[in-house]
């Protein structure tokens, strides 16, 4: 079983990867407001930490197609990713 504190070290993580996205003047603008909207959603306590992770992982997803975004703010998105994808109940 997977120790909460690690899953709430994993959303930690994850949120202050994001947070430094969106306080980034190359990221456009458009994404700056996604990504605001998906830290508010990760850090409502309503669902679970996993079910907060899927979702947002989900919505990345989308975020990460668009074709007006830097390549190294695509690849730190990933990071983001990578790190809510280790969140297990």
């Amino acid at each position: 079983m997977v120790d909460d504190a690690q899953n709430k070290e994993s959303m930690k993580g994850a949120i202050e990867t994001l947070e430094q996205i969106t306080s980034s003047n190359s990221t456009p603008k458009t994404v700056k407001k996604s990504l605001t909207d998906l830290i508010i959603e990760l850090k409502k306590q309503e669902y679970s930490l996993s079910v907060r992770a899927a979702n947002t992982i989900s919505l990345l997803d989308d975020v990460t197609q668009d074709p007006n975004m830097p390549s190294y703010v695509r690849t730190q998105l990933w990071q983001a990713v990578s790190k809510l994808e280790s969140i297990r109940e």
